[in-house]
């Protein structure tokens, strides 16, 4: 079979098999507005579809168009993200509709060159935004796809260097169906996600068995290949839930870095674990004379994509909270800490302690 046939042999079996399969439906599938084609592929980045399936459902309640999302408080945008985690994708998102509502006039760009321009927008993005809403004829590349094409057509290349993204992109755009764009990144995709899964895939049922590079080579366990090692940086989080009769003290992350915009209880980061630390900078933190009481410890790890976090908190009681506070400290009563967005391991801490 010459190199043509085999593309459109792929193209074809494809697209039979994905007709033929029962997939579980979820609001997005089908849908052609791309403002909620956008919502779903970014909040669906990073996140499996069951747990991004209510927040898709909670912004298109909140936000029914573009222009509501660009309208809304960037705090309360954060609280209806919150637990979602990689909050730069809520940032992106709100500034994205800000500039759509303003520079647009709330109307979606409709081509993939336009779309890419937009904050937090890649190509992945950009090309399901096109294909799925505008019938654009521009391929999907996402992890898996990559998987996909790397393992059926032997490409070997890293996907991580810039031979390799080359070599899939091309790859991509030839394989494409360009009658029935929409519908053939919507097969690659889900292929990728039910039978070409990183782990054990289902070769057995593979319509591409026959045909399959990795499967003939032997090396569905190595390919695609990456040719940088992940690298994780561990970081220890030391929060003080400081916490009296008027409530509890708050303060927001405003540098550029994890977790940027969101609320926690004042910390100490350290380069090393170690308690004796902590109680060294509480010192240093309580003025002479004041009086304190650890009460309880509570521990959580978080893996984020290139670091690991090492959250430790304790809550202390205080007498008098007002003579500790510093400027960008903020004394919340209980009863208000719903109206605060919290990173994922603080909210998951407050919620077990029955705070909010």
């Amino acid at each position: 079979m010459n190199n043509k046939s085999r593309i459109s042999s792929f193209s074809s079996t494809l697209l039979h098999w994905h007709e033929h399969e029962n997939f579980r439906s979820y609001p997005w599938r089908g849908e052609k507005n791309p403002y909620y084609i956008w919502l779903s592929e970014i909040i669906m980045q990073q996140t499996r579809s069951e747990q991004g399936l209510p927040y898709y459902l909670k912004f298109k309640s909140h936000y029914p168009t573009v222009r509501d999302l660009a309208l809304a408080p960037m705090d309360t945008v954060l609280r209806d993200w919150q637990g979602l985690g990689y909050y730069s994708r809520a940032r992106n998102l709100k500034a994205t509709a800000e500039l759509i509502h303003s520079q647009y006039n709330d109307v979606f760009p409709s081509t993939y060159s336009e779309i890419l321009k937009l904050k937090g927008v890649g190509p992945y993005t950009a090309a399901a935004i096109a294909s799925f809403a505008f019938g654009e004829s521009c391929a999907v590349v996402d992890g898996n796809v990559i998987r996909v094409l790397s393992r059926i057509f032997g490409i070997e290349e890293p996907f991580d260097s810039g031979a390799g993204k080359k070599a899939f992109d091309e790859k991509a755009a030839l394989l494409i169906d360009k009658k029935n764009p929409a519908l053939y990144n919507q097969a690659i995709m889900d292929f990728g996600a039910t039978v070409c899964v990183p782990k054990s895939p289902k070769c057995g049922s593979c319509p591409f068995s026959n045909q399959c590079f990795a499967y003939q080579k032997e090396m569905i366990d190595v390919l695609p290949f990456r040719s940088k090692k992940l690298t994780i940086k561990n970081r220890y989080f030391y929060f003080l839930h400081l916490e009296s009769k008027a409530g509890i003290v708050l303060q927001q992350r405003t540098t550029k870095d994890i977790w940027q915009d969101l609320w926690q209880f004042p910390l100490i980061e350290l380069a090393t674990p170690s308690k004796r630390g902590v109680k060294a900078e509480l010192k240093k933190r309580f003025p002479a004379g004041s009086t304190y009481t650890i009460e309880d410890e509570w521990t959580h790890v978080q893996l984020l994509s290139h670091q690991k976090i090492h959250s430790f908190v304790f809550r202390i009681s205080v007498p008098d909270l007002k003579l500790l506070l510093q400027e960008d400290w903020q004394l919340v009563p209980n009863k208000k800490l719903d109206a605060f967005a919290f990173p994922k391991t603080l909210h998951l801490y407050l919620t077990e302690k029955k705070l909010i």
